[in-house]
């Protein structure tokens, strides 16, 4: 499910950037980079559904992400087709690589341009899988995206291979996803191997090479069954959890140079 999805690119961020206890560490990021990286790949783990016209995805920044939809649908051959295989992954992270190579040098910093305009669609499919917009939310959609566009181009962390990064964690969290369902995904898409009729007929491997082709390892059986939710409690949990430290880490940080200012501006009152 589309909020699962999300939640799991976000959980893998977690995972992979930060350095606390029950992480990985493999790429360390400080607290603004796990939590703008942790919202960004929350959305990077949905842009795999963006093949449908009708998805949550395509309605999440209208009308525009409506025409990005039917161009990608057309491209890659319908849903669970062309995003859903390696070379949709691949697609995906060189876009990825491209957008994060696009900045702007001004006399406050460089700003990464690219890496905001790609944030403002990624976290907004996040937050429209996650149902944090009213269904009719189309101004509020923008807003909200705009002002997310405004902050990851401000605060994007300095490595220009986050996003990147970002974009193969949450399309390889997304096919894996969907891998472990009972529709599978055509990893090798274009290339269409479809099993033998005889084969067709055995239980086991019927469910796990697909009559169209596509393979399966359907541990959690159909998209939004029980055990999908008993699996997504927890992951869901430790993503929330990794990120709200993170943003605890940074609120502490501005505070105590809040702080800082307001004791010298108090010190210095009462010396005059």
């Amino acid at each position: 499910m589309g909020g699962h999805h999300a939640a799991s690119g976000a959980a893998a961020w977690v995972a992979v950037a930060s350095t606390g206890p029950y992480t990985l560490g493999w790429y360390p990021l400080d607290p603004a980079g796990i939590l703008i990286g942790g919202m960004a790949t929350a959305g990077t783990a949905l842009v795999c559904d963006w093949d449908h016209r009708s998805s949550t995805v395509a309605h999440s920044l209208p009308p525009l992400s409506n025409v990005i939809a039917r161009g990608i649908e057309n491209a890659s051959g319908g849903h669970r087709q062309g995003t859903h295989s390696i070379l949709g992954a691949a697609f995906f992270v060189f876009l990825a690589g491209l957008a994060s190579q696009v900045h702007m040098d001004t006399g406050w910093g460089r700003l990464s341009v690219g890496a905001g305009l790609l944030c403002m669609f990624l976290i907004n499919i996040a937050a429209k899988a996650l149902k944090l917009f009213p269904k009719g939310g189309f101004i509020s959609n923008w807003i909200f995206a705009l002002v997310m566009a405004g902050l990851v181009t401000a605060y994007a962390p300095e490595q220009w291979t986050w996003l990147p990064t970002s974009m193969l964690i949450g399309v390889v969290v997304h096919i894996v996803g969907d891998l472990i369902t009972t529709g599978g995904v055509p990893l090798l898409w274009p290339l269409v191997v479809r099993p033998p009729k005889m084969l067709r007929r055995l239980p086991l491997l019927r469910n796990v090479w697909r009559a169209n082709g596509a393979l399966s390892v359907p541990l959690l059986g159909r998209a939004g069954s029980k055990r999908e939710w008993l699996v997504l409690i927890p992951v869901s949990a430790y993503a929330m959890v990794g990120m709200t430290m993170a943003g605890w880490a940074i609120a502490q940080h501005h505070w105590g140079r809040v702080a800082a200012a307001a004791g010298a501006w108090i010190r210095l009152w009462f010396q005059l």
